[in-house]
């Protein structure tokens, strides 16, 4: 068990609500606390960060138009409205909207199997940004991003504390890769990691057959989306996972101070970043 997980952690102390609505509402609900050594002069930078994985809600073959935030539903509570009234950054992926604080797009794109994505998708033209937020810097490594060691690096060197990998794949292409690739991250990187996934089997059922120049026979859906979301830090330790299963919440409360105790001791990181004039790549929001 510690050569998958690391050090043991300590169980976040969860309110007895979330408790009922976990089980009212049939998800997964854990927390975990990672925590750094007390410093003589900084005090401890304690952070929450919750990864959220569900099922979809809308078939395949919804207009774009019921998924955009104009909506009635959405545009009455957007994410902008709740992250004020909790006083939180929310990570909302999004095939595209500008927002407040800036965006980040996907790099990379596959063409594995049935995620031909290059059809539709082209690379994106943001480089490797970090938002600087008052939780600290962050950064979000979409999807296929997990696969490409440089591209966690380039977020790092940029100054990412946090680096959030929301994905959507299933069992069959890579789910052996999942428990290694964000904790590697953050070991090489000196950081927090998110691996985020979508979960639900056949819940993305398509009318249409369709092939993956694969030679096998078409079919209607991509398969299991296995979910297993969790959080690494850059001691090489690591929650449990969420359900493979059922939609999840995964707490956690993480000291920042973590990153730089394990940077000072390994030093993986002697790159050009640590000269004087090096400019990193990191968005502040705008107070007007």
């Amino acid at each position: 068990i510690r050569l998958l997980f690391g050090k043991e952690l300590k169980k976040l102390n969860l309110p007895q609500s979330a408790i009922d609505a976990a089980v009212e509402q049939d998800f997964d609900l854990k927390g975990y606390v990672f925590e750094a050594s007390p410093e003589q002069l900084r005090p401890p930078r304690t952070v929450h960060v919750g990864l959220i994985q569900n099922k979809i809600v809308l078939p395949t073959d919804a207009p774009v138009l019921e998924q955009v935030r104009e909506r009635t539903s959405f545009s009455l509570c957007p994410p902008s409205i709740l992250a004020k009234k909790y006083n939180m950054v929310v990570v909302s992926p999004i095939l595209e909207r500008d927002e407040s604080h800036g965006k980040s797009r996907k790099n990379h794109i596959p063409s594995v199997g049935d995620f031909s994505e290059s059809t539709y998708y082209m690379e994106g033209n943001t480089g490797h940004p970090v938002f600087q937020t008052q939780f600290g810097k962050i950064a979000v490594n979409i999807c296929y991003g997990r696969h490409h060691p440089l591209s966690w690096l380039m977020y790092s060197i940029h100054g990412a504390e946090i680096i959030f990998n929301p994905s959507a794949t299933d069992g069959l292409l890579c789910e052996p890769m999942c428990p290694i690739e964000a904790r590697n991250a953050a070991i090489a990187n000196h950081c927090f990691t998110c691996a985020i996934n979508h979960v639900g089997t056949l819940c993305e059922y398509f009318k249409n057959e369709f092939t993956s120049g694969d030679g096998k026979k078409a079919h209607h859906d991509f398969g299991n989306f296995y979910g297993s979301s969790y959080v690494a830090a850059p001691d090489g330790s690591r929650s449990p996972v969420l359900s493979r299963t059922r939609d999840g919440l995964l707490m956690t409360e993480m000291d920042l101070n973590l990153n730089r105790q394990v940077a000072d001791k390994w030093n993986f990181k002697l790159k050009k970043a640590i000269q004087h004039d090096f400019k990193p790549n990191v968005l502040r929001k705008t107070v007007l």
